[in-house]
């Protein structure tokens, strides 16, 4: 084998370790990306729900106050 095949067969067995490599880490990545877009695909909906808890919170605590209020204004009367 001369040495220029030598040197070839190196290079070829060197890109393909290099792509080998280069496959595993995308594979890794992808993984990856698709363990986080499920984690804020989760968070996201936990938002919403606590939004949603905190508006219905809210309502409640006015309408709370509002009733207090008028048992107040009729203390007063």
């Amino acid at each position: 084998m001369s040495k220029a095949a030598s040197a070839k067969d190196r290079v070829d067995s060197a890109l393909s370790r290099l792509e080998s490599m280069l496959d595993e880490r995308l594979r890794l990545e992808q993984a990856r990306s698709d363990e986080l877009s499920a984690r804020l695909a989760k968070v996201e909906s936990e938002h919403q729900e606590l939004k949603r808890v905190a508006t219905e919170v809210e309502g409640r605590l006015e309408r709370a106050m509002e009733y207090i209020r008028s048992l107040l204004a009729a203390d007063q009367s």
